[in-house]
């Protein structure tokens, strides 16, 4: 039986543990939820009942907002913990800094791996605490940076989303060893990057087919219970429908197929155009989409999360070297991007502030 537990901090590792050891699968939500979402992750936990074999559940909204249930086996998590820890460089008797709330799947898979003789979970603020490493987000890392990271932190494994060089380079600069990594709420952990380039994490094989990235991988999720969802399956292989490239072993993200931009005769893949952004002198983060037009499909708008006072002249110099017209953005807005509760750019959410007229207008 698939058990809804309140996701409220304290005492939360004992009552995963409660659950476990009852047989039954822990599914961490969210306190702050409203009452609607709660009763339709309960209604989904009910309809799923007891899948066999089932050990864990974990949240990912499904693209009707409907409660998306991914299940797991214990081992397709479990498999994984030694390679974590040694990436942790963690003894059981330390401490991990988990900042991302306990519903996300990242925070429930380290909670696992405490039960399993892992790192100690330190859930939320770590101010004063002895803790030695992170594992959270590109937005959790600077967080701690700006508040001075506790001086025995020493390692940071960062998922969740892009993590540009500048914030890796501020990390290592405090003492901090940082090791990010691609992963997906059905694939779990898929590539590993130290420094040098995202490579194929230990276990996991990787092929791209039709420019889609496929995974054979002892880690990827049983499959779900409420709403559908993108994991889709060839024998062994496994994809989420993310786009990739493979160079020389080293993987490249180009995000998911269905979030191209058709404008005019040309298609835009935003995460390349994101990249391209990020490189800045003043962008922190930046999220390219498509505003709908007429006869040209969709016009390329750019929201961008800045540092201080902004990008300088750099900007139309970047954008005129290293982009090509079609793919530079035509429309600009600048302000805070909205996260996941995660931590991850919500990129809905942001079209919708721009299109409601919330967001600033940039002049470029």
């Amino acid at each position: 039986m698939i058990i809804p537990l309140g996701g409220e901090v304290a005492g939360l590792l004992e009552r995963v543990r409660e659950v476990r050891d009852a047989g039954d699968i822990p599914l961490v939500g969210d306190p702050r939820w409203p009452r609607a979402q709660w009763e339709a992750v309960l209604g989904a936990a009910a309809k799923a009942g007891s899948p066999e074999g089932i050990a864990w559940a974990s949240l990912t909204s499904g693209s009707s907002g409907s409660p998306r249930l991914v299940l797991r086996t214990a081992s397709s998590w479990s498999d994984s913990f030694p390679a974590i820890s040694e990436l942790l460089c963690a003894d059981p008797g330390e401490a991990v800094a988990l900042t991302a709330p306990p519903a996300s799947s990242l925070t429930l898979f380290s909670i696992a791996h405490a039960l399993s003789g892992g790192p100690r979970p330190v859930l939320g603020a770590v101010d004063g605490a002895e803790v030695t490493c992170l594992h959270g987000t590109p937005q959790a890392l600077r967080a701690i940076l700006d508040a001075g990271a506790p001086p025995q932190l020493r390692t940071a494994l960062v998922g969740g989303s892009h993590l540009d060089t500048a914030l890796r380079e501020r990390a290592r600069v405090a003492g901090i060893r940082v090791v990010s990594y691609y992963g997906a709420a059905e694939l779990s952990f898929v590539a590993i990057d130290h420094g040098d380039g995202m490579r194929a994490f230990p276990g996991v094989e990787l092929a791209i087919r039709d420019g889609e990235l496929w995974v054979r991988s002892p880690f990827v999720a049983s499959g779900y219970a409420g709403a559908p969802g993108p994991l889709r399956r060839d024998g062994d292989w496994a994809t989420v429908g993310d786009r990739a490239e493979l160079i020389d072993g080293r993987l490249r993200l180009l995000g998911r197929a269905d979030d191209a931009i058709l404008s005019a005769s040309a298609t835009i893949v935003p995460e390349e155009v994101e990249e391209v952004l990020r490189t800045i002198p003043g962008v922190r983060d930046a999220i390219v989409f498509g505003l709908p037009r007429e006869r040209i499909g969709a016009l390329i708008a750019a929201f961008v999360e800045l540092e201080g006072p902004g990008p300088d002249a750099a900007l139309r110099e970047i954008i005129a070297t290293r982009l090509a017209p079609a793919h530079r953005p035509r429309q600009w807005f600048a302000g805070e991007l909205p996260r996941t509760a995660s931590g991850k750019a919500a990129r809905a959410e942001a079209v919708r502030r721009v299109c409601d007229g919330e967001v600033s207008r940039l002049v470029v």
